[in-house]
């Protein structure tokens, strides 16, 4: 199915050719808004939308009296493509080699490159622990009404039903429960609705915390191969699911973890219905969805659910604070299986941190943190972009994240990303190699940055030394 894009969409994408392709130079000037406005025969504002998008993916930059001007970065690189993936399921082996590198790149002195963490500073401690503290003292009995049965508060499962009606809700309070982060939510829900065996459909490359749910459930993953900007193709998912051998789907359709993509509604609407129709589950994290850089939200998948067969995941680590702990799931027709799990493995999550989150997010400053979160991001996802483009090979191939704060970079194919990992650890610059996202260990000339931190001359001169260390690796092939 074609899908058609949105006016806006379609003059980015063409404006965005041009500069690709070397017609529009660094520096050069756009034509005008009004050029463009009478030129395409479209209004102003879609054409301001489509000006910002290029901002957005770091191809141009408004300057004063100027207009917009195209970067003056090093030359776009091509956006990886999505590669053929197996087309068998198969057992899932990650664990292992994952926990040595992030163990690794928690050591001290090494540059905070691989686990995707945002930085401190951006957090918002220091609200959160006066909310704390008058919690404790207006709400004492809270020390007290901890439970194994009654897992929320309904303070906060108001607050999560109010934040979904800005993207299709609202979510029903009868299917929620709040749990200890999406990490919690997603295991659980894997184990309600999957048994040993089973098929998972997931994105390639998708991220690992995925793949180690599934190994250590002894369920089967199912590649599927991921557009850097649309996500996983429903096509295909199409195809693996007509024989009824996919039990669920397990993926990230808003700022993907690792290449930043989100699913245009269209797909996101056929993946809902062809769940409804053939049975199987999607199961979504959602914990980026807050972090695209775009005009608006995008609507995870779950909005457009009308038979209970989307479970969508969520939490505020990434947003408020990665010690909250506190995560949810909008659990669906799974919802009583879900509750009991969580009954049997965690019991109910701490009810002082709900009602601290609750009253945050009653407060406004959560919006306020978003906006914040999302400028922050965007700037330090170009940044990243920006010096890997100066320091890393010519022939590099980067996408351009519509959200989060990682950066997917494909490097030439005779460089494997896990046998650079060595030289690089000894050098303090750690990073994820990319078979780490793959279950049939491919996209082993890949890896992933973390863009969490500001840009700071130690990370850029980080990303030299990385860039230098490829550039030695490609040269013993060329010897």
């Amino acid at each position: 199915m074609k899908i058609e894009l949105l006016r806006y969409e379609q003059l980015a994408n063409d404006l965005e050719e041009l500069i690709v392709s070397g017609a529009l130079r660094p520096g050069d000037r756009l034509p005008s808004i009004r050029r463009l406005s009478e030129d395409r025969r479209l209004s102003v504002s879609t054409v301001v939308q489509a000006l910002r998008q290029l901002e957005e993916r770091g191809l141009v930059e408004a300057k004063p009296q100027s207009g917009f001007l195209v970067r003056r970065a090093s030359p776009p690189r091509p956006t990886p493509s999505p590669r053929a993936t197996p087309e068998n399921a198969m057992p899932v082996d990650v664990t292992q080699r994952l926990m040595r590198v992030l163990q690794m790149g928690l050591q001290p002195g090494m540059v905070p490159l691989a686990l995707a963490f945002p930085c401190r500073s951006l957090m918002v401690e220091g609200a959160l622990q006066r909310l704390y503290s008058g919690v404790a003292r207006r709400y004492p009995k809270l020390l007290e009404s901890g439970s194994c049965v009654s897992t929320n508060e309904s303070a906060l499962v108001r607050q999560l039903m109010l934040r979904s009606m800005s993207w299709g809700g609202p979510l029903a309070e009868d299917e929620i429960i709040i749990t200890n982060s999406c990490t919690e939510a997603i295991a659980l829900s894997l184990r309600a609705v999957t048994k040993h065996g089973d098929t998972v459909a997931v994105e390639s490359p998708g991220y690992y915390l995925m793949l180690q749910f599934l190994e250590s459930l002894g369920l089967n993953a199912l590649e599927i191969p991921t557009d850097p900007r649309t996500g996983a193709s429903i096509d295909a998912l199409e195809l693996a699911t007509r024989q009824g051998q996919v039990a669920a789907c397990l993926l990230v359709s808003n700022a993907s973890n690792p290449l930043g993509s989100i699913m245009p509604d269209e797909n996101k609407r056929r993946l809902a219905r062809l769940a409804a129709e053939r049975g199987f589950t999607v199961i979504e994290d959602d914990v980026y969805g807050d972090f695209h850089f775009g005009e608006r939200r995008p609507w995870p998948i779950k909005a457009f659910d009308t038979s209970g067969n989307v479970i969508l995941c969520a939490s505020f680590s990434k947003s408020l604070s990665p010690s909250l702990r506190i995560g949810f799931v909008a659990a669906g027709k799974h919802k009583a299986k879900l509750s009991l799990y969580k009954t049997m493995s965690s019991g109910g999550t701490n009810p002082i941190t709900q009602t601290v989150l609750a009253e945050y997010l009653a407060s406004g400053a959560y919006e306020r943190q978003i906006r914040n979160l999302r400028r922050t991001y965007s700037r330090q996802v170009n940044a990243m972009h920006d010096a890997v483009s100066k320091y890393f090979p010519a022939d590099t191939r980067l996408g351009y994240p519509q959200g989060g704060f990682v950066l997917w970079v494909e490097l030439p194919e005779e460089i494997d990303t896990s046998l650079l990992y060595e030289r690089a650890i000894a050098e303090g610059v750690p990073f994820i190699p990319g078979e780490l996202f793959s279950p049939s260990r491919m996209y082993r000339n890949c890896l992933r940055l973390n863009c969490g931190n500001p840009h700071s001359p130690e990370i850029d001169e980080a990303v030299r030394k990385l860039g230098r260390l490829i550039d030695r690796s490609a040269q013993r092939f060329t010897l």
